[in-house]
Formats: C-alpha cells, structure tokens, sequence
C-alpha cells in the first residue's frame, strides 16, 4: 500500500476568483460558434519502458530503498531540501535492521518454525521493544546534532544510560572521565592514577583554535602513541582510553595524529559531564522510533513511501548509470538511487566481514554495574588476545523496551573465528542466568565505489559496536557523495532542544 503524503500547505493557499462568464448569446456574438471541447494532455509517459506502468508518480528526484536509519535521515534531509523522493521497502513496517520488536515478532523472526512461544515469565508481549541491532546514542555526538538540525526531536523522548563500563583483568569497572574519578577508581594504580589524571587535564584545556593550550604538541603530527608515551600511560590505561572512551575500533589509532583520539575523548568527556552518569542516551520504546522520526520529516516535505513493496530490479542505463527500479510491471526513475547493500547487485558492494549478536532476555541487572538500568559495557580485544572489542549493551523497563523488572542484553562483535558464538561467551558470562536467548550471525558489506559513476548511493552495514558513532559518519559520508557538500553540523547539542 502506498502512503502518499504531501506537503502540510498544499490545500491551505487562497486562490483569486476569474471573471464571471459571459452570456452564450454574447460570447457567440463576440466570437463566433463555440468549438468542441480538446482533450486535455495526460502526462508524459515516454520515458516508461515498454508494457510498463508508472510506479506511483513514476519520476522522482531520488529513490530510496530500505527504511533503516540511515536511509530514513538520508530521505528526510532530501526531502527538507525540495528533492522529491520515493521511499520503499521490501518489508511491511519501517525500520530494516535497526527495528524494534515485539515478543510475538522476536519469536517469529528467530524461530520461524513456530514451535516455540514466549515464555510467560518474560510478561506482557506488548511491552517489549527489542532492538535487532543496539546502538546507544553519545549525548552530544553527531547523530544528536543531526536529530536537531532536522528537528526530529519533537517526534521522540530519550533517557540518559546509566553506566559505562569497560572489562579488564576479569573484572568490570566504570569509565574513569573526570578528574575526580581518575582518582577515585580502582581501574588504576595509585601511581598511574596521577599520570592519568594528569592526562585528562591537559584534554581539558586543549583547544585547537588556541595555540596557547597545545603544551608544546603539535597533535596534527605527534601521534597518539607519542602523546601517551609523554604522560607515561601503561598499556591497560591506553587500552580503556582508546577504546572505551574515544571508542576505537583496533589500534592502528595509535599511529595516526593524536588530534583525532584528542577530539574523541573531549566529546566521551563533554558528554558525560552534560548528563552524569554516562555520555550515552537512548530513545524511549528503542531505536525504532528514530527511523519513523526521519520518515514522518520526509512525508511532511512531500516524500512518498510504499511498505511491502519489493524491489524487483535496478534499472540501468547503457552507460551503466542507475536510474531507476522495477516493482511487478511498475517503474520509477531518479537521478539518485539511493539503499542499504541488500538492494543492489552483488557487484557493486563487497564484503568486509562478519557481525555475530545474541539478544538474551533476563531479570535482572548485570553484577557490579551498581545496580544500572541500562548499560554498556566493552571489552577491549587486548583482554581476550582478540583483534576486535566485544560489545555489551542493556536495557529494561527504564526505557520502556521490556516487562517490569525484565533486562534486554544484546552482546555483539565482529567474527573472528569458526565459532562466532564460542566469541561472545566472555560477554554472556558476564550476565549469569537467562530466560532467553537468540542468536544470529550475518554478513556485513560495503560499497565499492562512491556513487558518482553509476547513481548508486550505497550505505555501509551496521558493525559491532553498541553506540552510533559509526553509523552517523557513514551518514554525513553519504549525504556529502550525494549533494557534493557537507552537512551544516554547526548547531550546538547545548541547545536547549536537546534536553531530554
């Protein structure tokens, strides 16, 4: 079924009213006989392939394929600019990978076979929403910036995260981000709290448009291994600052420039201080609202959606630039197809791993995590003798995702081995008993060239990680390959819309 929706003014404009019409006697008189009626010209319908028929309004500035978020923000942020865009999606609700579930649903997509049915004690079905892929939102990250810059806000509700945490030496401890918990935490020795909290205090002051505050570094040239080797800092405290702060991916950050950790740390640290216990937030009811935030911005600037419609086929050109798909015997054509990898060809994304994530439902909080609601925990892949971090992520009722007193932990990493759920094993150990569990492994992939040679805009697929740093990224990466310029990020995330 197609929604079509058009802008809130049309039908709201005042028309001047014509001339009242002559007399037949005296327009005859003054013009002669009146002539038979012409027929009015339908639309022009050449550019439709033969025995094909218009897929809705058949010609579109762009078509977006998928409502995952980042096709959603990317339709919204067209649509606001006066692009006229078609947005469709092979499944019957909004969302892609980054929906959120029901039980009934959960159920129905892990065990299709029907045999089995939610436990009782897990409660009421309408009171989950489980995300299939968890990501926790850094309070004044860029994909904040990007929900104000849009407006968005008005449409959602979120909730600080309780606690950030991070794995070493068999044991769980809070992030030290401040001054006073780098000497406070038992992370770190007594010593190398003071060279740590040293450390912080010179991020605190560092100010890239004040050569006053750069101590004597040049960060655009020492690298991070250099300015670590310069307060002393032993590799555990390299490791959770690395990853658990400027949160890192591997450590081949080490030797790039130190300015691009330094800026990562200050947004960790500007973030936490703004809301107290983590620099995480999170929507109300899951990330599923933050796709239809952006679809609802799109449809009130005149965007069109059609759920439960397939892509059936890209349409080339014989040059080989894209320029529109097929539905059955529908078409619809644009300058700009834009989708995740699951729409396109094989041949024009390739793949760069694999992502495995069990979400395991219990009832009760993770041990040594005071106790927390909601939280993520990392593992630095030093502590297992991995190359990749294993990521924790929990919510409950706090953010009405699950029944009272019911936890929702989703662990996830990017496949190494054989084994992909023997690698989780380290994270699920750390929640003890559960109801439930489900578990899925899939490929991700990215795309192999940037769109400007064939009109294909393709995003990346969602990693391991539990916070949405790279996924904002992949999205300014793609608004900028579409319009040619980058994204307006200058809105602050002090403004006072962003308070939650």
């Amino acid at each position: 079924m197609a929604d079509t929706t058009g802008h809130p003014l049309d039908g709201a404009h005042t028309e001047i009213a014509p001339p009242p019409p002559a007399s037949p006697a005296v327009k005859e008189e003054e013009e002669g006989p009146a002539a038979a009626p012409a027929e009015e010209a339908g639309p022009d319908m050449s550019w439709l392939p033969p025995g094909k028929k218009p897929l809705a309004d058949g010609l579109y500035d762009a078509i977006v394929m998928g409502t995952g978020l980042k096709e959603c923000i990317i339709s919204g942020l067209l649509s606001v600019m006066g692009l006229k865009v078609l947005h469709i999606d092979r499944n019957a609700y909004y969302g892609g990978d980054c929906a959120s579930l029901n039980l009934t649903n959960l159920y129905a997509k892990f065990r299709p076979e029907g045999s089995r049915e939610p436990s009782a004690a897990l409660g009421s079905n309408r009171d989950y929403n489980v995300d299939l892929v968890p990501k926790f939102i850094m309070a004044c990250g860029n994909l904040v910036k990007i929900l104000l810059h849009t407006k968005v806000t008005r449409y959602l509700e979120f909730k600080n995260v309780d606690g950030s945490y991070v794995f070493r030496q068999g044991k769980i401890y809070k992030v030290p981000a401040t001054l006073d918990e780098a000497l406070m935490t038992s992370l770190i020795g007594l010593f190398e709290k003071r060279r740590f909290r040293n450390f912080l205090s010179y991020l605190a002051k560092y100010d890239e448009k004040d050569p006053n505050t750069f101590g004597g570094y040049d960060l655009t040239r020492m690298t991070m291994r250099g300015l670590y080797d310069k307060y002393g800092l032993d590799e555990g405290t390299r490791t959770f600052t690395g990853h658990a702060m400027a949160l890192h991916l591997d450590d081949t950050y080490l030797d790039r420039p130190a300015l691009e950790t330094v800026k990562a740390i200050q947004l960790y640290v500007y973030s936490l201080e703004r809301y107290g216990k983590s620099p995480y937030i999170y929507p109300i009811y899951g990330l599923g609202g933050l796709p239809e935030g952006f679809s609802r911005l799109c449809a009130i600037n005149g965007g069109t959606f059609m759920l439960d419609h397939s892509v059936d086929e890209i349409l080339y050109t014989p040059e080989g630039m894209a320029e529109g798909i097929r539905h059955g015997d529908e078409v619809a054509k644009a300058k700009y197809l834009i989708g995740d990898p699951s729409y396109f060809p094989k041949d024009r994304v390739k793949v760069t791993g694999r992502v495995v994530r069990s979400i395991i439902l219990m009832d009760h909080p993770v041990a040594n995590t005071s106790n927390s609601e909601s939280t993520q925990i990392i593992i630095p892949a030093s502590e297992l003798k991995r190359h990749h971090d294993v990521y924790l992520a929990v919510v409950s009722s706090a953010h009405m995702v699950a029944a009272q007193g019911k936890f929702i932990a989703i662990a996830s990493t990017t496949v190494e081995t054989a084994n992909p759920l023997q690698e989780l094993e380290p994270a699920v150990r750390l929640l003890g008993n559960y109801i439930e569990r489900f578990d899925s492994v899939e490929e991700t992939f990215a795309p192999l060239e940037d769109g400007s040679k064939d009109n294909c805009y393709i995003s990346s697929s969602y990693d391991a990680t539990s916070h949405f740093e790279t996924t904002a990224e992949d999205v300014l990466s793609l608004y900028q390959r579409i319009t040619g310029k980058e994204l307006d990020l200058t809105i602050s995330a002090d403004t006072t819309d962003a308070d939650y």
